[in-house]
């Protein structure tokens, strides 16, 4: 079993950007903690990009890879990008939208997300946790569709 969580824009900058709102746990450390966590029950590929593009073309990828689901916190990309969605879409493999912040309690432009439509769910304000949470969502439906 392989899940790819995918981090877009700024999010390398976790541990230093607005530890008010994001906290103070850098990315590196979030992918450590994921991977131990579930280091015997799944594959957990990581992947972090700045680039819309780069973004899109990691979705694609995992089509080769044989991904059987994706987390992904697309940060900003997430209330402009039309390109993510539909890369999402085109792929066809489940995904949960993840925020580590609750978008809807802050600026009224996060309160839109072009991704949600589409994610099996959409997880937000659990801080870093909200990754286990998508993992292990996951691995309990893929192992039940498995057995």
């Amino acid at each position: 079993m392989k899940i790819l969580i995918i981090n877009g824009p700024n999010l390398n900058l976790l541990g230093v950007r607005e530890p008010e709102i994001y906290g103070n746990l850098t990315l590196q450390s979030i992918e450590q903690s994921v991977r131990l966590e579930f280091e015997k029950q799944a594959e957990i590929i990581f992947f972090q990009s700045n680039s819309e593009g780069e973004i899109v073309d990691k979705i694609q990828d995992s089509l080769k890879m044989n991904v059987n689901a994706i987390v992904i916190n697309a940060g900003a990309y997430t209330h402009t990008s039309i390109a993510i969605p539909d890369a999402l879409s085109g792929v066809k493999i489940p995904f949960i939208e993840v925020h580590i912040s609750n978008t809807f309690a802050r600026e009224e432009f996060r309160h839109h997300s072009y991704l949600s439509s589409k994610a099996t769910a959409v997880i937000a304000g659990l801080g870093a946790h909200g990754y286990s949470a998508a993992v292990q969502y996951f691995i309990q439906k893929l192992r039940e569709k498995n057995v």
